[in-house]
């Protein structure tokens, strides 16, 4: 018996509690899991019960102990991973009015420096030191921040446990000190009024929710702020932006299928919200402003993959929208900005995203857009309404991200930056291509793939395969540094673009969710084998990966074909998902509704939850190892999820494993903040790949 056959993993008290809805029992011996105080939690990780505490440290420590043989790799992997990153890197300096503003970090830091430089050059000002801030705190994520329109104060917002409750402060620019405001437990996200007396903020509610939109006056006490806007109805999110042009601060409204946008004029310290068009369930639309009217993004009409209209600035509603850009079938377009003179779309096609300037006194169109195989784009329109130029940035799986400069008048293109990768990097050592899986149904899937120009595809090379196919979300192929290190040792890494995502159009999301949700799950299945059929892996050299509504996909595909994977990485995963749905009183749940269906009230909805739900259906059958990744102030997908699904898949499973749990008991959804502490958690994921992808055998003696 070898040393991992001897280790026992940590055994949950079972307490059965069965409930019924629609005439159909289940039970969950493990729902004592979740703490009644979990809201606490989430404030105060020390409020854990005793019990609960005691498992998933113990948790830990079986992890560790499994993996302890890959820790000479940890090691290497943190090395490697470190030594693509920058140490004192910068971003672009973007220019607004007198001062181009960016942010930069110092060697080994692991928080960013806020900085400003005359626009023209000159010397820097240090207005918030992230790394500072950080000092003796388990947690902290540096927010937004977004400095005033008299450039004199910097509003930003700091999150200290994890949970996504952010504390906003203002900083006095001039003597760099922060003023007595602090107005607590918010979004994170601000935006200032034009004479800088005051800005507004998003307000969660006792049940985690962005559902408030208030005014604070600097210098006012919170409790003193003026509601400008309340959500009652709990399945619709509240979010906050400014149009480019500075005029005015929209309220967004919405869940996954509907929204409503609300104008506040920033000019009008005391301005109330006008509502544009109030919600139709189905109806989507975005706002932008230039001049005298409104250009709105919506899918009005039947335009699944969204048009382009315009309203006059007096009466932006419904009746007056006029069709500007029309709506093309495959052609999604993604967002839309108003510069002077301009619109600028990004839009997606096939998996490829393209930028389109259309002239608003021609409607002369020009278009950026490159020739790979699969490749990432952005645009970043910058502080500025007046201006020629925008910013975009390019990259491939295998090409650094580049910055550019684009001069919508000239078409000039100018480069600004390259991302740098310390410890060298040569693009032409690596093979980017798209290829395409057919499902069953005969949908064609996009699959972006990355591997050594001169590896040898006989089907021997291992696989981490990534998907997520949720929400409409895409999943860019652009470059990322991390997974070189999986590659480097021959690994295949590729992403599958599976239904529930955009990368075909709204279609491709329509096809993805509610009763057509298993599809999600048959695409990444099909992505698998047709990656071992064209010999880039094989069938059991695979390794899945899944975040979040992605780590749905890994549990799903773990009972529907466990022989095709040689492991199995959950991040976060949304497992347990007919407890979390049939929970109203859950952040996330009524906003989920749309996506997943009402399995409360609606039967069907029920009925196919539960037919897929990962901690739902574990089978007596052998499962591929699995690691499942958990935040302890998690406030999307919480603690209990992960840690009932590993208990219930070791009370089940027939053989194979071993099954493994790693919580941050000092993090939430998206682990550690910092740039390299973060790497740790990688390192630990990317041993496990490579653990898998070898049988799971020991290590003692492998590096590399």
């Amino acid at each position: 018996m070898t040393r991992l056959q001897k280790m026992k993993p940590p055994v949950a008290n079972q307490i059965a509690v069965t409930q019924t809805a629609h005439g159909l029992n289940w039970t969950d011996e493990y729902a004592w899991i979740r703490a009644d105080n979990w809201q606490e939690v989430l404030r105060d990780p020390a409020a854990l019960p005793g019990p609960i505490d005691k498992l998933l440290r113990a948790e830990n420590r079986y992890c560790a102990a499994l993996m302890k043989d890959s820790a000479p790799l940890q090691k290497l992997l943190i090395a490697e991973m470190r030594g693509r990153i920058k140490e004192d890197d910068s971003s672009p300096p973007s220019k607004d009015g007198p001062f181009a503003y960016y942010q930069r970090y110092n060697k080994g830091g692991e928080h960013p420096l806020i900085c400003r430089r005359p626009r023209d050059g000159g010397k820097e000002e240090r207005l918030l030191d992230g790394q500072k801030l950080s000092r003796g705190k388990d947690f902290f994520d540096l927010g937004d921040h977004a400095h005033s329109p008299d450039h004199q104060l910097l509003a930003w917002s700091s999150d200290e446990a994890g949970s996504e409750l952010y504390t906003i402060r203002v900083r006095d620019l001039t003597n760099q000190l922060d003023l007595a405001d602090a107005v607590l437990e918010t979004t994170g996200d601000m935006v200032w009024a034009t004479d800088a007396s005051c800005f507004y903020y998003v307000a969660v509610d006792a049940s985690h929710r962005p559902s408030r939109v208030y005014r604070h006056v600097l210098g006012e006490l919170q409790s003193a702020d003026v509601l400008i806007h309340e959500e009652h109805d709990a399945g619709m999110f509240v979010t906050i932006s400014e149009t480019q042009s500075g005029a005015y601060m929209l309220i967004d409204v919405g869940d996954h299928e509907t929204s409503e946008v609300r104008l506040v004029e920033l000019s009008q310290s005391d301005a109330t919200a006008v509502l544009v068009h109030p919600r139709q369930t189905g109806l989507r639309y975005d706002i932008e402003h230039h001049g005298e009217r409104f250009f709105i993004l919506t899918n009005k009409d039947g335009a699944d993959d969204m048009k382009i209209m315009s309203a006059p600035m007096t009466s932006p509603g419904i009746t007056n929208w006029a069709e500007l850009v029309p709506y093309r079938a495959g052609c999604m377009i993604i967002s839309h900005v108003c510069l002077k003179g301009r619109m600028v779309r990004m839009e997606r096609e096939n998996s490829l995203p393209r930028i389109v300037i259309h002239d608003l006194a021609s409607g002369e169109e020009s278009a950026i857009a490159f020739d790979e195989e699969a490749y990432g784009l952005g645009m970043d329109a910058g502080y500025e309404f007046d201006t020629d130029w925008l910013r975009f940035t390019y990259a491939s799986m295998a090409r650094p991200t580049e910055s550019y400069d684009y001069n919508m008048a000239t078409r000039e293109r100018i480069l600004i930056k390259r991302q740098e990768v310390p410890s060298g990097h040569d693009p032409e050592r690596y093979k980017v291509r798209r290829v395409f899986a057919t499902a069953a149904d005969g949908a064609v899937i996009p699959v972006s793939v990355l591997h050594l120009a001169d590896l040898d595809l006989d089907g021997t090379a291992p696989c981490l395969l990534y998907g997520y196919g949720s929400y409409g979300s895409s999943m860019s192929a652009a470059f990322r540094v991390r997974p070189l290190s999986l590659v480097d040792r021959g690994f295949v890494y590729a992403i599958a673009h599976v239904r529930g995502g955009t990368e075909k159009g709204w279609n491709w999301y329509q096809d993805g969710k509610l009763h057509k949700k298993s599809n999600t799950f048959t695409d990444f299945i099909a992505v698998g084998e047709e990656l071992a059929r064209l010999n880039y892996t094989a069938q059991g050299r695979i390794v899945a990966e899944g975040g979040s509504a992605g780590g749905l996909l890994m549990g799903a595909v773990a009972n529907l074909a466990p022989d095709l994977f040689a492991g199995i990485i959950a991040d976060v995963p949304f497992v347990d998902v007919l407890n979390t749905i049939m929970d109203a009183s859950m952040p996330l749940t009524p906003p989920e509704w749309p996506e997943w269906g009402n399995p409360i009230t609606d039967p069907e909805a029920f009925r196919t939850i539960q037919s897929y739900s990962p901690y739902e259906i574990v089978k007596a059958q052998s499962y591929p190892p699995i690691l499942a990744i958990a935040g302890l102030t998690d406030p999307r997908v919480t603690y209990w999820e992960p840690a009932k699904w590993v208990q219930r898949l070791r009370q089940r499973m027939t053989g194979g494993g071993p099954i493994l749990m790693q919580t941050n008991m000092s993090a939430g959804h998206g682990g550690s903040a910092g740039r390299f502490d973060s790497l740790k958690e990688t390192a630990l994921t990317y041993a496990f790949a490579i653990k898998a992808a070898n049988g799971f055998r020991s290590m003692d003696d492998e590096v590399g």
